[in-house]
């Protein structure tokens, strides 16, 4: 074969700056992976939702929650003094003679002429005196005569200046504490009762004769008459 038989390889063709064209590629059809939009996490914004409501519920529940500890005032002196015994007394007679009492220490009825004057006594009382400073609204605090000296301090620190207080036998309770026509047992001189007792009922305001002071009345705790000068 002579070289006039040759088919001449074709020559590339040139581009207007001169450049020689390439055959083009073929185009590959690589499949490329689709990425999925990333939508923004909702987490957070749901987490501070929660957060925020539960700080809200705290808020609005303490309240409630420390009303229903501590309960109001009012309702938590009920709680507390549901054992005070009540009655409804009417008879004031003044008598020389023994009163038999239904309620022990007594809380009211028929007395003696003269009443107790206030303080504290290291022996019992009769109680036909110690009712008639009932009726003048006087405190009675009655207390086992084998508390100890600590205990009695602390029972006539809370003592109310209308008020008198004395040892007794036989008591229900170690403190009893009697105004007219309302009486509560006590456990003890440390029974906090005992204050709200008094705030409740200490003024006096049970008594027939409200607003009358025991001052004045014999010292003697078996009520024998004063001396001269003694305005009972």
């Amino acid at each position: 074969m002579n070289d006039a038989d040759q088919t001449p390889e074709p020559v590339p063709e040139a581009s207007p700056d001169g450049v020689p064209y390439e055959p083009h590629a073929e185009t590959s059809y690589e499949q490329v992976p689709v990425v999925e939009e990333q939508r923004p996490s909702r987490l957070p914004l749901v987490l501070a939702t929660v957060g925020a409501v539960l700080v809200l519920g705290a808020a609005l529940a303490a309240p409630l929650v420390d009303k229903a500890l501590r309960g109001e005032e009012q309702a938590q002196r009920a709680l507390d003094l549901t054992l005070v015994e009540t009655w409804d007394i009417t008879d004031r007679a003044h008598t020389t003679d023994d009163v038999t009492y239904p309620q022990d220490p007594p809380a009211g009825g028929a007395h003696a002429p003269i009443w107790l004057d206030c303080g504290v006594y290291d022996e019992p009382v009769r109680e036909e005196n110690a009712v008639h400073d009932l009726e003048h609204g006087t405190v009675w605090i009655t207390h086992d005569p084998d508390l100890s000296a600590s205990d009695l301090e602390e029972l006539a620190a809370q003592l109310p200046d209308n008020g008198i207080m004395s040892p007794r036998e036989g008591l229900p309770s170690p403190v009893v504490i009697t105004v007219w026509g309302a009486q509560l047992q006590l456990d003890g001189a440390d029974d906090e009762r005992l204050g709200l007792f008094l705030e409740e009922y200490g003024d006096g305001h049970t008594a027939p004769e409200f607003g009358v002071s025991c001052q004045g009345g014999t010292p003697d705790p078996t009520g024998a008459l004063p001396g001269d000068g003694v305005n009972a």
